[in-house]
């Protein structure tokens, strides 16, 4: 079948150079940005119902850019002022880089490990073990974690700061689409959440990573395009690669 129309299950890029745009003008196909999954904060209220005290902890522990925001939303929304003396224990230097937007970036008290895994960060944690650390996470978060914190014998505290949800789709919104891509299980399980008898048929189903090949798979569904791959490192590359061999 010719491919005309495209779902990229995530937020619109923010700059005109993004290489879905070049294979939307390279293939005649239209590209549209939208995402069936989205993130919603805790608000104060609900936060206080973990008995969690802001002002107790020394150390904060980021996996995700998206912690870094709702931590200082929370502190804000609950008149904290986060002390200077705050250190921040990052899985990635993207996400260390990212505390530039609420903090003076100083190398002392912000430590990044290079791969994004918390096993990373055990020879920081080992030098600051006399430190309280606040885990921020989101509330799908399953504790995967919890024994490389334990093994380091770490004082923590898991605190929900954010939940994923279901991006509804409005009744009257098309879904006239030729190709879904994914990129989370969080993604599969909403689209049958909107779409309970949605039924394949010719659809393609493009997915990147291997859970959210398998959560596809798992609901019954087609996987006919799989990122990342040596030969298909990014998902716009695996979906010319498609297009290309599909013309």
């Amino acid at each position: 079948m010719k491919i005309k129309k495209i779902l990229v299950s995530q937020p619109k890029p923010s700059t005109d150079k993004s290489p879905y745009y070049e294979l939307a003008e390279k293939y005649g196909v239209e590209v549209v940005f939208r995402p069936f999954i989205k993130v919603e904060g805790l608000e104060a209220r609900e936060f206080r119902q973990q008995k969690v005290s802001l002002p107790a902890y020394t150390a904060v522990i980021f996996t995700a850019k998206t912690a870094i925001d709702h931590y200082f939303r929370l502190c804000e929304e609950m008149r904290h002022t986060v002390p200077e003396t705050m250190k921040y224990f990052c899985t990635t230097k993207s996400i260390a880089d990212y505390l530039q937007k609420y903090t003076v970036y100083r190398k002392r008290k912000i430590f990044k490990a290079e791969t994004g895994k918390i096993a990373d960060l055990v020879p920081y944690f080992l030098k600051h073990k006399n430190e309280k650390y606040l885990y921020a996470v989101n509330e799908v978060n399953n504790g995967a974690d919890a024994h490389v914190l334990d093994d380091a014998k770490l004082d923590y505290t898991r605190a929900v700061m954010y939940r994923t949800v279901s991006n509804d789709f409005a009744p009257d919104e098309p879904f006239d689409y030729d190709m879904l891509a994914f990129f989370s299980p969080s993604g599969i399980d909403s689209l049958f959440k909107n779409f309970p008898d949605f039924k394949q048929g010719e659809t393609v189903i493009a997915t990147f990573g291997a859970s959210t090949a398998k959560a596809a798979k798992d609901a019954g569904l087609r996987v006919d395009i799989e990122a990342p791959k040596p030969e298909t490192p990014s998902m716009p590359g695996a979906i010319e690669a498609f297009l290309k061999a599909n013309r």
